[in-house]
């Protein structure tokens, strides 16, 4: 699959990023994929491709961006349980300061105008996924685009139910999109659950929260402890039958 570099224009100045798309030319639906909070390393790239592979124009930036381009820290090339306590005490002052409510949709804002614009995108409605924080990130900007984001799929996600005013399921109204979430065992209380699907229930969007079996925390990421091949094959399954149904091929 081709892959190009790109720099992303923002209000507060470029994010870094890069795009994979079919190589055999013409214009593609666009998919806006959001990292997990370890950010845009080899393996985004990898199911960046993959998902290209599928007939999508991925676009993956990094939203660390204002702290500079990616990797922002050393990472290992495995991320195993030793070692994940360090790199995530590294990561969290970033993530507090890049994941605000008003730079999430300043940069959401920015990434569709890109992404959109692109000479392999095709014209129509494009899909957002996101993978841990990615999913709070993916839930923001598809509420805020409504007219735009057809198709929004999380794994693995990250508070997307809080006690805040502006909390991702106090959001859930505002969208459109087929909504698909895919829960490791342990990530939300059913309490918690409970309280999303009532959201989606009222907000009268097709939608599918499921917890795959056998997993933990980060199990579509292969370079962590957490990966599970049988739960990314699942992942691969649920985001392919979701972007085949709200995304036109062509």
């Amino acid at each position: 699959m081709p892959t190009k570099t790109l720099l992303i224009p923002t209000a507060d100045g470029q994010a870094d990023a890069f795009a994979a798309f079919p190589d055999r030319g013409g214009r593609h639906p666009g998919v806006l994929m959001y990292s997990d909070a370890f950010g845009v390393r080899p393996v985004l790239e990898e199911m960046a491709h993959e998902l290209a592979g599928h007939g999508y124009y991925v676009l993956v930036p990094n939203f660390y961006y204002r702290h500079g381009p990616a990797p922002v820290i050393e990472l290992p090339e495995h991320i195993d349980e030793e070692t994940r306590p360090a790199v995530i005490g590294q990561l969290m002052p970033l993530l507090e300061a890049h994941i605000t409510t008003e730079r999430v949709l300043r940069d959401a804002d920015a990434y569709l105008t890109f992404l959109t614009a692109q000479p392999e995108v095709s014209a129509g409605p494009v899909a957002v996924t996101g993978y841990c924080i990615g999913t709070l990130l993916a839930l923001r900007t598809a509420a805020a685009h409504p007219d735009q984001v057809a198709a929004v799929a999380g794994f693995h996600p990250g508070f997307v139910v809080t006690d805040a005013p502006d909390s991702p399921h106090r959001l859930v109204p505002q969208l459109t999109a087929e909504v698909h979430l895919g829960l490791a065992e342990g990530d939300l209380s059913p309490e918690v659950i409970s309280e999303l699907y009532q959201a989606l229930d009222a907000a009268g969007v097709g939608h599918t929260c499921e917890i795959y079996p056998d997993t933990l925390h980060g199990f579509t990421m292969s370079d962590t402890d957490a990966f599970s091949a049988a739960g990314l094959k699942r992942h691969w399954d649920r985001l392919l039958s979701l972007l085949d149904r709200t995304l036109a091929i062509g």
